[in-house]
């Protein structure tokens, strides 16, 4: 396969696709819900915000498009000769500018359904397995090869620090020779800051589609590992509050088993990115030339240290929910060692006052030196125990 066979259908006009909707929006649409997937397998729970707090509407206002063949939101950006010349074009003039070679696309779409994909389609000559896995959602992190084009799929994530909760984004990704086409299936991940990694460095951006599916796996991959770091902080805390002086069980076994779904979670997206980076390395794609071999070096490393990272920590949690059983083992031994001995004390004056509560004469029956020594006795014999048992640390 060679992505540089990758180009438009000839004869499309999208400009004249009744479809056409002002703001990229079709007005019988409801809006789209601001959401983020909970989980490779889970549910997307809504959202008002990015994972970096931005308005999911209005991030790189710059490259909205005001009008779009789709009904769905579409940013676009056009470089020539490793220069940014123009943003916010209408999406039906791409076909026109990916005919000139020096030309580099970027098109965005924000949560597409059908209908606006098998728009794509045809705009871009997309194998329709690639199309239709972009618009199923829970797919796995891959990167499939195509003839005319390769198809990624990955993850954004964000670690919920007050629930303990690792909320995940899933962004479909379509590469050709001189276009890279992002489909966005919820808001989580912040597409303005991923133009502001490719606006940080434009020398860079001369070596075209390479250069801006280099700045989208930089700013997923630093997701990956900020997340990583923030489960490690919330280790830290379990393992103090695992040898609190007042003991919290209850709550460092709850915690433990959210940290612990959330590392598995995220160790499920993480580790496929390992071989999706290292495959977009390989020469016969054509993808990364020598000159960004380097800055695909660097994500790869980060890949690696997230992935090593995700597999540490959760050994941890599982060495920490292990030792809290052991310490709540440890704690029920201690009490019931007290109590046997606290047992083992009042069972003595429990045996002289049975002794003498019987109605046989005894030596000092009815006499108040019988009385005296039989409160001696039970007095002598509890602290007795008492020193033995404290001695032995029992109590």
């Amino acid at each position: 396969m060679n992505p540089s066979q990758s180009g438009p259908v000839p004869g499309q006009d999208a400009a004249r696709d009744p479809r056409i909707v002002s703001n990229g929006r079709d007005p019988e649409r409801p809006p789209v819900s601001a959401g983020a997937s909970g989980g490779v397998l889970g549910a997307r729970p809504l959202i008002a915000r990015t994972f970096h707090g931005g308005d999911p509407a209005t991030v790189a206002a710059s490259a909205i498009c005001d009008v779009t063949p789709t009904k769905c939101q579409a940013r676009t950006r056009l470089y020539r000769d490793g220069r940014l010349e123009s943003e916010g074009f209408p999406v039906a003039e791409i076909s026109d500018h990916l005919a000139d070679e020096t030309v580099t696309i970027w098109l965005d779409l924000r949560d597409p359904d059908h209908d606006d994909l098998a728009v794509l389609s045809e705009e871009f000559g997309l194998h329709p397995l690639a199309v239709e896995d972009a618009e199923q959602e829970h797919q796995r992190p891959k990167l499939d090869r195509y003839r005319t084009h390769l198809f990624l799929n990955a993850y954004g994530a964000r670690l919920d620090t007050g629930t303990g909760e690792l909320v995940t984004s899933e962004l479909a990704a379509f590469i050709t020779a001189r276009a890279l086409i992002t489909v966005r299936k919820d808001d989580g991940l912040d597409i303005g800051a991923v133009l502001e990694r490719w606006d940080a460095s434009p020398d860079l951006a001369k070596f075209g589609v390479g250069y801006l599916l280099h700045g989208l796996l930089d700013y997923i991959v630093d997701g990956h590992f900020e997340a990583v770091q923030s489960l490690d902080d919330a280790v830290e805390i379990l393992e103090d509050q695992l040898f609190a002086d007042i003991p919290q069980d209850l709550n460092v076994q709850r915690r433990s088993f959210e940290l612990r779904k959330s590392l598995v979670l995220l160790r499920r997206i993480v580790i496929p990115m390992r071989e999706v980076v290292n495959a977009l390395m390989r020469r016969d794609l054509q993808v990364v030339t020598d000159d960004l071999m380097p800055y695909y070096h660097d994500i790869y490393d980060h890949v690696l240290r997230a992935a090593e990272w995700t597999d540490s920590l959760r050994d941890l949690v599982n060495s920490i929910l292990e030792t809290n059983l052991t310490i709540q083992g440890n704690r029920m031994n201690v009490i019931t060692k007290k109590v046997t001995s606290w047992a083992a004390i009042i069972a003595v004056p429990t045996f002289i006052t049975g002794f003498y509560g019987m109605n046989v004469p005894y030596p000092g029956f009815s006499r108040q030196a019988g009385f005296a020594v039989s409160v001696a006795a039970m007095a002598i014999a509890g602290l007795v125990l008492y020193l033995v048992f404290k001695r032995k640390d029992w109590l």
